[in-house]
């Protein structure tokens, strides 16, 4: 294969760290995307020891393609700058 000339650079720190704010309380968030579990573990840190607890997450404020909705258990969203996540407990799965 011959080269191209052109510079192979991989920037994997791409992606800026954002603000995102769940249940009002700012925390920055360093990666592009968020999991279901790592917005429910912002709000509740022993999440992982009580998987009988269900929640629901909803978001606003996201990326253009869908700017708020919900995330379900074991789903992801792109984060951006401000987004707004809400974590209520509802109830046993």
């Amino acid at each position: 294969m011959v080269p191209d000339n052109k510079p192979q650079t991989i920037d994997v720190e791409d992606h800026k760290t954002v603000t995102i704010v769940v249940e009002g309380i700012p925390h920055q968030w360093p990666e592009e995307y968020i999991t279901y579990a790592q917005v429910v573990t912002l709000e509740v840190p022993d999440y992982a020891q009580h998987p009988e607890i269900t929640y629901t997450v909803i978001y606003k404020g996201g990326p253009r393609n869908k700017p708020e909705g919900t995330l379900s258990k074991g789903g992801t969203v792109k984060v951006v700058e401000g987004m707004v996540f809400n974590v209520s407990e509802t109830g046993q799965s």
